[in-house]
């Protein structure tokens, strides 16, 4: 195992001033900051020059996490995600305790639970959910690796975790589903 408790630390005390870090998740590289700090969300739609009406996705350790911050959630979704290898992003109704802008207009949030170590670490660390949004500008692809990141993207952050930067194997977003009367509305695959 890779040890990872310097960029945990680090990530950590930017998370807790506010900050935004970048950071390798379970799918592609991502922006970061504390989901339940307005001004540190707003920092993350400048930092991608995204309109803050378009949503970010938030990542969670666990079940738990999720029950603590959407009210009352249809509990069959945790079934049918155990059953899938891919990563997938549930959209969920109701979302409580977040920061306001996080939250899209119809009250719905967008949650995964992570199974990557380091973000597992990381969240369980911190105690609160973190934001994820591709770590590109608005409008542009998603980077595949470390290396395609864009300089002014590497630039708007206030911490660079090091863990996996030198990976090369393409990464691939998460699919994504909305929880509808107990089945799945694949959004995205």
């Amino acid at each position: 195992m890779m040890d990872f408790s310097k960029d945990i630390e680090n990530s950590i005390k930017v998370l807790k001033q506010g900050g935004i870090i970048l950071y390798p998740t379970d799918t592609i590289w991502g922006i970061g900051c504390d989901a339940t700090n307005d001004d540190a969300v707003e920092k993350v739609f400048v930092a991608k020059n995204r309109p803050s009406n378009k949503s970010l996705i938030i990542l969670v350790a666990d079940e738990r996490e999720v029950i603590q911050y959407v009210a009352s959630p249809d509990l069959r979704v945790f079934d049918y995600l155990q059953s899938l290898n891919k990563p997938t992003t549930v959209i969920y109704e109701s979302a409580i305790g977040l920061a306001s802008n996080l939250v899209n207009e119809d009250g719905s949030i967008a949650i995964r639970i992570v199974k990557d170590e380091f973000c597992r670490h990381l969240i369980k660390r911190f105690r609160k959910p973190i934001v994820s949004t591709s770590a590109n500008l608005s409008g542009e692809p998603s980077p595949k690796n470390f290396t395609d990141i864009p300089d002014q993207v590497k630039n708007s952050v206030d911490y660079i975790v090091q863990h996996r930067q030198q990976e090369n194997q393409e990464s691939v977003s998460s699919t994504i589903i909305r929880w509808k009367d107990g089945q799945p509305i694949v959004l995205r695959t």
